[in-house]
C-alpha cells in the first residue's frame, strides 16, 4: 500500500497486520472494517453463528484485523507523527522477522481470537522492543484512559505495566492475539466452532511476522493503516 499521510490522527498504534491475501481479506470482511483501504466491508456469510456478525464484531471493528504490538496512544508534547514514523521505520530496519509455528482459533475469556500455535517468545521480545523504542512518543494516559483499563481488576504486575508503558498487557504480560469478537460470553465457543472451518484453512503454516504497521485513528476512532515497515535485520 502507498504510505498515507501520518499527520492529523487523534491516536496512533503499532500493530501486526497480515500482508495482503486471503487471511487479511477475511479478517477485514469479518470485522467490517478494512484498515488498509480505510473503508467499511460487507460481512461474510458464516453458517452456524449464534448472532449476526455485525453484533459479534461491534467492539473490535474500528481497530481492524490486527495483533497489538504497541497499544493506541496520543502523541506526547514536542513529538510529531513524522518523527514517530521515522522511529518505527528505524526500529523495524534493525529487527528480526519472527516465525511462529502457526496461529489457531481460541476462546480467550469471553471473546474469540487467533493466538500463536506453539512458542511465541521471539514475538514477545519484538513487541517489548517496539514498546520501549517508541515510548518517548506516547503521552501519559489521562485519568479517564486509566479508568477504562479497569485497574481494580488488574494484577499487581499488570498495574505496574500500565504505569510504566501506558498499557497493562505488555512485556511479561504480553499475549499476542488477533481479536475476532467483542465480549460474547458463553457464545464464544459457538463462534469458534462456526469460524474454525472457515478461518483455519486461511492461516499459513509456518506463520511469518515480517512487518509492523503504523496506524492512526480518525475523528470517529476508526484506525487507518499509515504504512507497513519490513523487519529487515538479518
Amino acid at each position: 500500500m502507498a504510505h498515507r499521510d501520518a499527520a492529523g490522527f487523534a491516536r496512533y498504534a503499532v500493530y501486526f497486520t497480515p500482508e495482503p491475501g486471503p487471511l487479511a481479506e477475511f479478517g477485514a470482511a469479518w470485522l467490517g472494517w478494512d484498515s488498509a483501504a480505510g473503508r467499511p466491508c460487507a460481512h461474510p456469510d458464516v453458517p452456524g453463528l449464534p448472532a449476526p456478525v455485525a453484533e459479534l464484531t461491534a467492539r473490535p471493528r474500528n481497530y481492524g484485523f490486527h495483533g497489538t504490538i504497541k497499544a493506541p496512544f496520543r502523541l506526547a508534547p514536542g513529538t510529531d507523527a513524522d518523527g514517530l514514523r521515522a522511529a518505527l521505520a528505524a526500529f523495524c530496519a534493525d529487527a528480526l522477522p519472527v516465525t511462529l509455528d502457526g496461529l489457531r482459533l481460541a476462546r480467550i475469556g469471553n471473546f474469540a481470537a487467533l493466538v500463536p500455535d506453539g512458542p511465541a517468545d521471539s514475538l514477545g521480545r519484538l513487541a517489548a522492543g517496539a514498546v520501549e523504542a517508541l515510548d518517548g512518543f506516547r503521552a501519559p494516559p489521562t485519568e479517564a484512559e486509566i479508568a477504562r483499563r479497569n485497574p481494580d481488576r488488574l494484577t499487581d504486575r499488570q498495574r505496574a505495566m500500565l504505569a510504566l508503558w501506558g498499557y497493562p498487557y505488555t512485556h511479561a504480560e504480553f499475549r499476542f492475539h488477533m481479536t475476532l469478537t467483542g465480549p460474547v460470553g458463553a457464545r464464544a465457543d459457538a463462534v469458534c466452532a462456526a469460524l474454525d472451518p472457515v478461518v483455519t484453512p486461511l492461516i499459513p503454516r509456518p506463520f511469518r511476522v515480517e512487518a509492523l504497521t503504523l496506524l492512526g485513528a480518525d475523528a470517529d476512532d476508526r484506525f487507518h493503516q499509515i504504512a507497513r515497515y519490513p523487519l529487515a535485520a538479518g
